[in-house]
């Protein structure tokens, strides 16, 4: 019975510390019982308390549990699991709660409990355990930056830390080769993006993401079909889900927001709609409609923010540049060739800089690419050089889509004089990027060209100025 008795005393309990030969061994020597684990062995364990020091691969978002603690998930690798294994916190309000600067950095647990349910995680218990947050960069101080109120460190953190950097130099978290920047997307295939969320729109049950990385994404090639209609319209950005004024102007004036569609609720929605955070989205998937990049949930696409001091973001903020001149990324230098401007006073102007200038009224040089025009068969374009007719080109640059109008007495002057139908037909094909045909017959796709571009916004109701504002091409001639 005695003998019973004491095997019974020494068996590990649910929430007692894992024993090791090395914990025995410091016991035996007198010394602190804090053996780290990795998360492999750790997971034999179920159940029982342990130690563990690991990377952080994933930060999710802090949020209120069922009861009346906030929690908080973040996923950890080492080693031993590359894969790595979800952490739940628990703690009476979110100051308590880690908060990560950045993936990759470095967590060192104490008693915190192995649990199944499905599948392994680890759970952090506000009452006894406790955690410390090191930067997980190479070589920086071994101090922790943020301890929890129970934690003590050991005389190993020091070596362990050194270790785990060095092992995340050569092993950094996430999947790099899936992740893309927007000026690289591809669509139909799965990739994680790195990017600032600006806004978040509901409606009817799709949430709508509006992102930003600073860079443009790809200029489209439509469809080249021989019939004048094809490219008569084409939506512009904001059509589905038209953005207010003050939203409008929140966005940057330089590189793509791009639409990401959700057909679900997120839990990280209420954080992401504070304008502030970045986030990485992860097993995405896009399409193009009409040449507009457009990004997709899948079911299995997951959405983890991102702190500024976050690797991936402090990438991005070295790479973008804040100069609103910047042209887009993938225009040619034969631009300047296709056409010619004679309003030469002001410097180059992005689409969105003009629809989010303070006034209604003015004038920019801007440099764009004709996607549609309205009309364009011949008939009515001869009309134009009558002045019978109106012009409406459909623009478009890295961060906006606009209508702007070529005005009856100005068709004559935008095409270099008055023309015959088949001159202007040529003309306008080239504005379209629509190919001459060859032996082979009519191309399948027509990419526009860019060209340079004077505007000037105007309105038509003085009682609505900003719902009724239009463009006006003017000082435009395009060369034969």
């Amino acid at each position: 019975m005695e003998e019973a008795a004491a095997r019974e005393r020494k068996r590990p309990r649910e929430g007692d510390a894992v024993p090791s030969p090395a914990a025995a061994a410091a016991a035996a020597a007198g010394k602190p019982q804090y053996v780290y684990l990795p998360i492999a062995d750790a997971l034999k364990a179920p159940g029982a308390r342990v130690y563990l020091f690991a990377a952080i691969s994933e930060i999710g978002a802090a949020v209120r549990s069922r009861g009346t603690d906030f929690t908080l998930t973040l996923r950890i690798a080492d080693q031993s699991r590359p894969a790595g294994i979800s952490v739940t916190f628990f703690a009476d309000n979110t100051a308590l709660l880690p908060c990560v600067k950045s993936s990759g950095d470095v967590i060192s647990l104490h008693n915190v409990v192995i649990t199944m349910h499905g599948e392994f995680f680890v759970t952090f218990n506000k009452k006894f355990s406790s955690f410390a947050l090191f930067d997980g960069k190479v070589p920086t101080e071994c101090i922790p930056y943020q301890t929890s109120i129970k934690y003590h460190g050991t005389k190993h953190d020091n070596e362990l830390l050194t270790q785990m950097r060095t092992w995340l130099a050569y092993n950094p978290p996430g999947l790099k080769d899936l992740e893309l920047q927007l000026r690289n997307l591809k669509p139909d295939t799965t990739f994680d993006l790195v990017c600032k969320v600006l806004h978040v729109h509901e409606k009817k049950g799709e949430w709508i993401f509006y992102v930003w990385d600073g860079t443009d994404t790809p200029a489209a090639e439509f469809q080249a079909i021989s019939d004048a209609e094809a490219v008569e319209s084409s939506p512009l950005y904001l059509e589905e889900a038209p953005l207010p004024r003050e939203v409008l102007c929140t966005m940057p004036c330089v590189g793509t927001v791009l639409r990401i569609f959700a057909n679900r609720y997120l839990k990280e929605v209420f954080h992401l709609q504070k304008n502030i955070y970045w986030a990485r989205f992860c097993n995405i998937t896009c399409k193009q409609e009409f040449g507009i990049w457009k990004g997709i949930l899948l079911t299995s696409s997951r959405v983890r923010l991102l702190s500024h001091e976050d690797g991936s973001v402090v990438d991005r903020l070295n790479r973008i540049t804040d100069k609103v001149h910047r042209q887009p990324m993938a225009c040619l230098p034969e631009a300047s060739n296709i056409a010619d401007v004679e309003y030469e006073t002001t410097g180059y102007t992005t689409l969105m800089e003009s629809l989010t200038h303070e006034q209604v009224t003015h004038k920019f040089k801007t440099l764009v690419r004709v996607v549609a025009a309205y009309p364009c068969r011949a008939s009515e374009l001869r009309l134009l050089m009558t002045g019978s007719y109106c012009l409406r080109l459909t623009l478009e640059d890295p961060t906006a889509r606009i209508h702007a109008y070529v005005h009856k007495d100005d068709g004559p002057k935008f095409f270099g004089g008055f023309l015959t139908a088949e001159a202007l037909i040529k003309k306008m094909n080239k504005l379209l990027g629509i190919p001459e045909e060859d032996e082979e017959g009519a191309p399948l796709t027509r990419n526009p060209p860019w060209i340079w571009c004077c505007l000037k916004s105007y309105r038509l109701d003085k009682n609505d100025p900003w719902g009724s504002r239009r463009y006006r091409i003017f000082a435009t001639e395009i060369r034969d």
